[in-house]
């Protein structure tokens, strides 16, 4: 069977109806809504990539060249890789690029795999998300409140933006989760794996 995955501009990474045949146009619909949030928000993120290398490149030249390397270069390149590692990871999991135990998984039927992604989306992910999400929640609003700084840096930079990045996380990856868990639904019910091909599509 050939799954085939075309893009509308309208919706990002959109599966048609025609491309998994006998599959709920509504189904079909809410997967690809969601997917296109996480497509949308990772590359948004994607562009934190940006300053975060002008930094280290303006410290490198500043201390090497001139000899006067700064107090906040440091500081601001680990808060922006911590932003992007955050937010990154819904759309990581999109892409289906989080690790697995592939020696063992890749030899399951599709119908085993989406047996076995479902009890673990159940069981694990999304309860352990939701203890994450409220403890996450709680530890960047007293920090947003408290207009927390990194007291050990020189120049004491703000920090809550960065722990507010947490929750923010969270709900991307609950999100997506939702998504994960139909394909996965679907999988084990029909032995049709609706992530085939859409890894190869260029978002």
């Amino acid at each position: 069977m050939t799954h085939e995955i075309r893009e509308n501009p309208s919706q990002v990474n959109r599966v048609e109806s025609s491309s998994v045949p006998n599959t709920p146009m509504s189904l079909i619909k809410v997967i690809s809504f969601i997917d296109s949030i996480s497509i949308w928000s990772g590359k948004i993120v994607a562009l934190l990539i940006l300053p975060m290398v002008a930094s280290l490149v303006f410290e490198v030249i500043a201390r090497y060249f001139f000899t006067r390397p700064t107090i906040w270069a440091s500081d601001l390149s680990t808060i922006l890789y911590g932003a992007f590692f955050m937010l990154g990871a819904a759309y990581a999991l999109q892409r289906q690029q989080h690790i697995r135990t592939d020696f063992l998984y890749e030899k399951w039927s599709t119908r085993t795999k989406g047996l076995v992604d479902s009890l673990l989306y159940i069981a694990f992910y999304f309860p352990g998300l939701g203890i994450f999400l409220w403890v996450g929640w709680e530890y960047a609003w007293t920090s947003t409140m408290l207009q927390e700084r990194i007291v050990t840096s020189p120049w004491m930079p703000i920090i809550w933006p960065l722990k507010l990045t947490i929750p923010i996380a969270t709900i991307l990856l609950l999100n997506q989760g939702i998504s994960e868990l139909l394909k996965s639904l679907y999988a084990a019910y029909t032995g049709i794996d609706l992530h085939e091909g859409a890894e190869n599509v260029e978002t």
